[in-house]
């Protein structure tokens, strides 16, 4: 498979992931979620749809880094800890969002963290590069699992 093509794919499959989600929770957004308890440093709505898009863009240029080595074990389990955290990722977005559970959402998103943090791991023996790019993604997460609990803490 030519580089380009899996440039193109690696990008494309977390902008898939979030835009999907995205589009599956978009009226949570505008209604369950604008009735809850806000903690004080939550950043305006307008912030999420950039920083996500940029993260996602983040991972997908990673993921090709990983994608491009020679097939082997380590690289294989490393993509297949990149499938984890997205599938994750995910669901963390329909559990919060779509279904309203906050508690639950909180256990997943620390899971999701904990999977994050193998994937940088495990890229880091393959590619620095392409494990150090994820470090905002780890650092948004920390701050959204903070961001979770607090609802959590509000709205129980």
């Amino acid at each position: 498979m030519a580089k380009s093509f899996k440039l193109i794919i690696a990008i494309l499959l977390p902008m898939a992931v979030g835009g999907f989600s995205g589009f599956l929770t978009a009226n949570a957004i505008g209604s369950w979620y604008t009735t809850l308890n806000q903690p004080s440093f939550n950043p305006p709505n307008w912030v999420f749809g950039p920083v996500w898009t940029t993260l996602y863009l983040i991972m997908g240029i990673s993921l090709y880094r990983i994608w491009i080595l020679p097939v082997s074990e380590e690289r294989n389990q490393a993509i297949k800890i990149f499938a984890l955290q997205i599938t994750l990722n995910f669901f963390w977005s329909l559990i919060f969002f779509k279904w309203h559970l906050i508690g639950l959402a909180l256990v997943e998103i620390i899971v999701m963290w904990i999977a994050i943090a193998m994937m940088i791991h495990k890229f880091k023996k393959l590619n620095k590069f392409a494990a150090y790019m994820n470090i905002p993604y780890l650092c948004w997460v920390s701050f959204a699992t903070v961001l979770n609990a607090s609802y959590y803490i509000l709205n129980s």
